[in-house]
């Protein structure tokens, strides 16, 4: 099942868009079974998990992406492994990430997470805020600032999710000629297993997807 349903979801995906597997809650043997059917970005959730994939398959050539809300007690779990850190959702969490990149000598690529749900319980920054980080962008001297990642509104409503979708889009572009010197900030991941289709109405660039390729989690 996992082999036909990532060929399935590749082959409607147009060139240079990029598909994470997400593997949270499910066995490394799920992961190994996906690898051979060509599947090499994977994502995670949480911090203890994340860490402990990354050893149980380091005999594998993967690229991993951390996608979950990252404590700052828990950032040597994942930003000595994470090729790319998805969720950098507060000031706070942004901070940390630059003082450890200059303690550690490392320069994190990260996604500023956007807050464009419906739901008052997702975390991520408003537009205001981003714009000014981005002013700052200079003083995050071990940070890559790669695009944007958004959660659509939990809801039936194909209008909200592509209205929502067509938010953050809209929103990157505005960066993009705002900030042309950010030369890397060229991502825009939305879309998950229920409407990554709609996503790619929008330009998405990474598509996140876990239980259209794995089924219901494991916990």
């Amino acid at each position: 099942m996992i082999k036909e349903s990532i060929i399935a979801i590749r082959g409607q995906l147009p060139p240079g868009v990029k598909l994470v597997a997400v593997s949270k809650f499910h066995p490394e043997q799920a992961i190994r079974e996906a690898y051979a059917a060509g599947q090499r970005v994977f994502g995670e959730n949480r911090p203890q998990e994340f860490a402990a994939k990354v050893g149980a398959l380091s005999d594998l050539d993967l690229e991993w992406h951390f996608l979950g809300h990252l404590q700052t007690n828990k950032l040597k779990l994942v930003l000595p492994y994470a090729d790319l850190v998805e969720s950098v959702d507060s000031l706070h969490l942004l901070d940390a990430v630059q003082d450890w990149g200059k303690a550690n000598g490392k320069v994190l690529p990260v996604l500023l997470e956007l807050h464009i749900g419906a739901e008052q319980t997702k975390q991520g920054f408003h537009e205001e805020e981003v714009l000014d980080i981005l002013f700052r962008a200079e003083k995050y001297t071990h940070i890559r600032f790669c695009g944007l990642m958004g959660m659509a509104s939990h809801t039936d409503s194909e209008a909200d999710i592509r209205a929502d979708f067509a938010r953050i889009a809209d929103f990157k572009s505005y960066l993009q000629d705002l900030f042309p010197e950010l030369t890397d900030f060229r991502e825009l991941s939305i879309g998950m297993s229920g409407d990554w289709p709609l996503a790619l109405d929008y330009g998405a660039t990474i598509v996140r997807i876990g239980t259209a390729i794995f089924g219901e989690r494991q916990y």
